[in-house]
């Protein structure tokens, strides 16, 4: 068990090698597919959308271009399989702290505003996730703010 989370952590901060595939219950897989949810809110995946996602997911999980893809290839399944959010938030609370929990939602608004706004849709979508994240109004808030004004954290 301590083995595990050990894993975990290292996989979230970088430490380790992640292991090889993703699995239903890898936090990757929970936290690309909430980025994919908000990236396709219109239908599609943009080419720039894909290319931002990439380098989020790649940057934060220290993955390879082959990881990354594979990575967005199993979030965008398991976001087509998924009824609501809780499947994923649930999985990313038991496994989280909040900081790491606060950088989900910091890189889901990078995501949302790659194309430089936020539709009332993607508002809506970001500010159930957080919620669902235990990641209070006024931090979403905050969040939002500081990655529209190019202040992005350089702890996310």
């Amino acid at each position: 068990m301590f083995n595990a989370l050990k894993t975990l952590f290292d996989d979230l901060t970088g430490g380790a090698k992640p292991p090889e595939g993703f699995g239903d219950n890898d936090v990757r897989v929970a936290t690309a597919a909430l980025m994919v949810h908000v990236a396709t809110l219109d239908g599609t995946l943009s080419a720039e959308e894909r290319e931002k996602l990439h380098g989020l997911l790649k940057t934060r999980f220290k993955l390879s271009d082959a990881e990354t893809s594979e990575l967005i290839d199993a979030a965008v399944e398991a976001d087509r399989e998924a009824v609501d959010f809780y499947r994923f938030t649930s999985l990313l609370m038991r496994n989280l702290d909040e900081e790491q929990r606060r950088r989900i939602v910091a890189m889901m608004w990078e995501l949302a505003y790659t194309d430089g706004n936020i539709s009332e849709f993607e508002d809506n979508v970001m500010w159930r996730v957080a919620d669902l994240l235990g990641v209070s109004n006024r931090e979403r808030i905050e969040l939002r703010r500081a990655v529209a004004n190019g202040q992005r954290n350089t702890n996310a």
